[in-house]
Parts: C-alpha cells; structure tokens; sequence
C-alpha cells in the first residue's frame, strides 16, 4: 500500500539520522555533556548539538502518532497506544534522554509496519475470495448482446458466456455440455461437468467455448453474493476470546494509567529522586500498552476464517470458529450428509411379481421429487400415471387413488394404518411396501451409499475423545446398516422432521456443558441446524436455509472438510491462547521488574520490547494462521 511505503521512508530516513545522532553523541566531546545532570542549559551549544539532531529524528517517524494522541484527546479517546507513546517519550525528552525517547517512537512505528503488513496480507488472502464477483454480464435482450451489472439481470435472461468468463448469476445451461473451474468457490482443483439443465453456480468460470446460460436466480440471491456477504460479514461476529481482549483493554489500561502515576509521584514524595522514579512511571506506561493482544488476537481469527474460506469452508465470525474447535457431540443427518443420497432398487420381492409391484409403485411416486422416489421411477418401466390424485402422507408414504384404484407405497407404519396385512422385509436399506386395493402385493429395497470417506472422518472425530450420533427419517433397519458401515456411536430412526428437533433439545439438555455440532444437508435440516451450538451445512450454499441456519457452510459436498475445518479452527484456537499467555506473561513480569526498579538502565529498551516486541511476535504468530 501507498501508505505502508511512505511509514517505511520515513523509518529509514529517520533511522539514518538517529544512527548519525549516535555517532555524533558517542564519537565526541558530547559523550561528556551530562544531558540530566545539567538540565536544559540553553546558554551551551554542546546542548543543541545533543539535542536537534535526535529530536529530528524523533519528529521525522513519530510526527503522525503525536497527531493522533492529540486528536483523540481532543475527542475523548484517551487511553490508546498513541497516548502511552507520547506521554512515555515525551517524558523521555524532558528528562534529555533523547535517545531512548527516539528508539522507543522508532522502534513502536516499525512495529506498526509490521502490523499492517500482517493486516494487509490477511485481507489480501480475503480479498482473493472476493474475486469471485463477476464485473458484468452478457445478455441477449431482444436478439442483440448487451452488457449489464450482474445486478440488473432478472430471472429468466439468457447470459452468454465466453471462455474464461464468470457466471455472473445462478443459472442452468441450455444445450450442449460445459466445464467450468469452481476452485474459488469449492476449494476443489478439478472442473466440474454440467450437461444441459444442470445448474451453474455464479463466480465459477467457463473453461470451454461460448455457451447460453438461463438465469434463475436474481444477482442478490445467487452463490457469489451470498458468499461475499457471509465473508464481509464475519468480522462482526466475534469469539469469546476476541470479547475477553476487548473488555480486558477497556479495565486494563486505566488501570496502568493510574498505577503509574502512583509509581511516578508516590515514592518520591518519601525517598527523593523524582526524575529517577518519573522514569519508572514513563517505563510502566511503556510496557503496559496492550497492542499485543489487542491487534493478535482479532488477526489471529481473521487468518483463520481466509484460510478456511481457501479451501471452501465458509465460518461465521471467530464465534463460530471458535465453537467448531471446541465441538465434542457430532450429530449428522443420514441421507446426502453422510450417504451419497443417491439411491436405487436392489430387490423386488416377489420376484415373479416384480413388473406389477414397480408399476404399481412407480405411479404413486411419479408427483414426488424424493431422491428414493426418483430411483423407484427411474428404475421401473415406463407407466401411465395420469389421472391419479396422489397424496403424501408425511413420516409414513403416500397414496394414489384413481376411479376406485388405490395404491399404497410406504413403511409399514402406512400399511399397518391402512389395515393392511404384509410380509415383512428382513433385508438391509429402505423398504418401500406396496399395496393395491387393500391387497399386499410386494416390497422393494432402495439402498443408499455411504460417502467414500463417511468412516475416516468419524473414526478421527471419536479418536479426538467426540461422541457421534447419525439421525434419520429411514427405517430402523437401513439405519443400522449404515451405521454399522461407518461406525458411528449410535443412530436414532425413524424420526419425523419435528422429531429432529425434539432430539436436538434432548441431547442439549442431556450433554450439557459440552459443544453439540449438528451436520446437515441445509435444507430439510434448517431448524436443528440453527438449535445446535455449531450447525455445519453440507454442500448446501445453494440453500437459503443452509446460509441463514447454518454457522459453517461447507462448499464441498465432502465429509472431509469437516475434519479439515476443524484442524483449522483448533490451530486458531491454539494460537490465540499462546499469543495471550505469551503477552500476559511477559507483560506483567516486566511490570513487575519496572515497578520495584530491576530494571537498570536499560529499562525503557526492554519495556518496548515488552510491548513492540511481544506485539510483533504476537503477530508473527498469529500470521501461522494463513497457511
């Protein structure tokens, strides 16, 4: 930045006149002018000579901090680090030790570079993220090309897109076939392929030729802007850590304030020595400067919520961050969270009767877009289904009824109601029964795969001392396979959607204390996704229900990320808690030293180590949170 390369000239150029200060002060008969012991005699020109060349120096790199002290003091903002720097070197300057008050303001403005190329750097790692906005879209408007802002375009335009160029709003393709890279919105490196009717989420870019896309979604409700809105929003969202630093700033520093006064005007008042005891106080307000942990901590959670949004984990403020890390209770949803929610027939039962039990059935599923109802009419020939009044019956099946034709599909719950007798499936996945005029006819399994690495990510999470929990709407006996598959603690079935919810209180009540994360699809999850502590939304930024309810959206429809995201919030946590016991401790032992006199005459130079220095190794660690 602009700003940044000014700070760092002056740095130099101030530097080099403080070094030629020195080499004047220590090469010559100045070294014997005793600046404190004869005061400020105006009447000796070996004093000006002591004195301009540091104070140039001293103005050249610390004129903007004397600035700001003095306009927040004018506004009441009293008590920040520009303040303590001024009073500190001011005091320097009127004891004559000029060059202390010149290295102390040096030394405090290469600290402030530092903090903003770490600052810096961490919003560039943002920024790229935001790169995803598409500048303008391409619209045919009455058969000619036009060029509008992505937020003018209305649903249902048609968008050309050329080779290279990004989606500017969610849409579908048209004809033909497409690949397009969706790195910066997945973190996945290989192009996604979409065939026509597909969907095409906005900010992925088009890798081959010119293709025709139909906006289906507004520029405000489409991936990108909601991705950017969650990113920006972040910030406002803080961690218990992050509150802790600033309530503590808030006591803290008055707190110092007045412990050096006391420090200052006390003692002398009983053992003489003012200038000596001055000092002391001008080194306490040094030291007590909290910029450690008032600029490490926030950064600390900013790196991690930029490293986590690069590899498609999308966090909701440090809060959230923070609980992630903390997670110990793992509830996930079965179908499409933990499976691959793509279902298909593995048996008909009976066997001979097998084309009437999947007509049968493939009529009563044809209005639903449940993926099992999809697979049951994918999978059984073509049939004829009109003229059926089809009704669902939640939690249980549906019913299809035509001039005095009835079918039922569902559990067994449905036929039991229904009274209806059956043979019972004995067999592993989900059971469809099927009944025709009140006459049981037969049964198909739908079976559903577990995601490939569904068992490693629950193996590491109970390694970590983590409960895990799969909640499900499918029967107790496809529950228990996949359960079984992947080896989770335990598994509840057959729940309604409202028992979801009613399962979530229970386990809240029931692991009080602990950190109950809930991972879900984001769309039929939304509600216990917003009850649990941490709601963790599976591949579901095409959701409203998924951004609103969620407190991690992770972009790849991947299990992993979850293990991945987790590594990265612990890593923050972990940094955060060093950087707070590092800056603590060093602060107040040297304090401590400053307050009963340990510290010799090298005091002031240690206290701003003890500030600018704790504050830069602060902030180099806090950096670790980038990678």
């Amino acid at each position: 930045m602009k700003r940044d390369k000014k700070l760092l000239i002056r740095i130099i150029v101030a530097f080099a006149v403080f070094a030629a200060a020195l080499i004047l002060f220590k090469l010559t008969p100045l070294r014997s002018f005793g600046a404190v012991a004869e005061g400020w005699n105006l009447s000796d020109f070996r004093f000006y000579l002591y004195v301009l060349p540091f104070l140039i120096a001293y103005l050249i790199v610390g004129y903007d901090v004397i600035y700001k002290a003095g306009r927040n003091l004018v506004s009441g903002r009293l008590l920040d680090e520009n303040f303590l720097m001024v009073v500190a070197t001011f005091g320097a300057v009127a004891l004559l030790d000029l060059p202390e008050a010149c290295g102390v303001m040096l030394f405090y403005q290469i600290g402030e570079l530092f903090q903003r190329y770490a600052v810096g750097k961490s919003r560039r790692s943002i920024a790229a993220l935001m790169n995803i906005r598409p500048d303008v879209a391409r619209v045919l408007r009455d058969g000619e090309e036009v060029f509008l802002s992505p937020e003018e375009v209305a649903v249902g335009d048609v968008l050309v897109l050329r080779a290279g160029e990004r989606v500017p709003v969610d849409a579908v393709l048209m004809d033909g076939a497409g690949s397009f890279d969706v790195s910066s919105l997945t973190g996945e490196s290989l192009p996604r392929d979409v065939a026509a009717g597909d969907e095409v989420l906005s900010g992925s870019i088009n890798l081959g030729g010119e293709i025709k896309l139909r906006a289906v979604k507004p520029y405000g409700e489409s991936t990108v802007q909601k991705i950017l809105d969650l990113v920006e929003n972040a910030a406002a969202k803080k961690a218990q850590a992050e509150n802790f630093i600033t309530k503590f700033a808030r006591y803290y520093t008055p707190v110092v304030v007045v412990a050096a006064l006391l420090i200052g005007l006390v003692p002398p008042l009983f053992l003489g020595n003012w200038g000596g005891w001055i000092k002391k106080a001008l080194t306490f307000l040094v030291v007590s400067c909290p910029c450690a942990l008032v600029i490490s901590v926030p950064l600390s959670f900013f790196g991690g919520i930029g490293g986590a949004s690069k590899k498609g984990i999308l966090v909701k403020g440090g809060a959230a961050l923070e609980r992630l890390a903390k997670a110990n209770v793992f509830l996930f949803d079965k179908t499409g969270t933990i499976t691959e929610g793509k279902f298909s027939v593995v048996e008909v039962f009976p066997s001979e009767r097998a084309s009437e039990v999947l007509t049968a059935a493939a009529i009563a599923e044809s209005a639903s877009n449940h993926p099992i109802a999809r697979s049951v009419v994918a999978f059984a020939p073509a049939v004829d289904h009109a003229g059926y009044t089809i009704r669902e019956i939640v939690g249980r099946g549906v019913k299809a009824v035509k001039e005095g034709d009835e079918i039922l599909v569902g559990n067994a719950a449905l036929l039991s109601e229904e009274g209806v007798d059956f043979e019972p499936c004995k067999r592993g996945g989900t059971t469809l029964y099927v009944a025709r005029n009140g006459a049981f006819i037969g049964w198909l399994t739908v079976s559903d795969t577990p995601k490939e690495n569904a068992a490693e990510v629950v193996a590491a999470l109970k390694k970590e001392g983590c409960m895990t929990v799969m909640l499900t709407g499918d029967h107790r006996g496809a529950a228990k396979e996949v359960a079984e598959r992947v080896g989770v603690d335990a598994y509840v079935a057959e729940l309604l959607p409202q028992d979801k919810a009613a399962y979530m209180e229970k386990i809240l009540r029931e692991q009080a204390g602990k950190t109950v994360c809930f991972v879900g699809d984001g769309i039929n999850d939304a509600p216990v996704l917003a009850m649990a502590d941490v709601g963790v939304s599976m591949g579901g930024i095409g959701s409203d229900a998924a951004i609103e309810a969620s407190d991690v959206v992770l972009m790849r429809d991947d299990l992993a990320s979850i293990k991945e995201g987790r590594g990265i919030a612990k890593k923050t946590m972990r940094i955060v808690r060093e950087n707070i016991a590092v800056a603590l401790g060093v602060k107040v032992g040297v304090l401590l030293l400053t307050a009963v006199g340990l510290m010799g005459a090298f005091a002031m130079w240690l206290a701003v180590f003890a500030d600018v220095g704790v504050a830069m190794l602060a902030i180099l660690n806090a950096m670790r949170t980038l990678r």
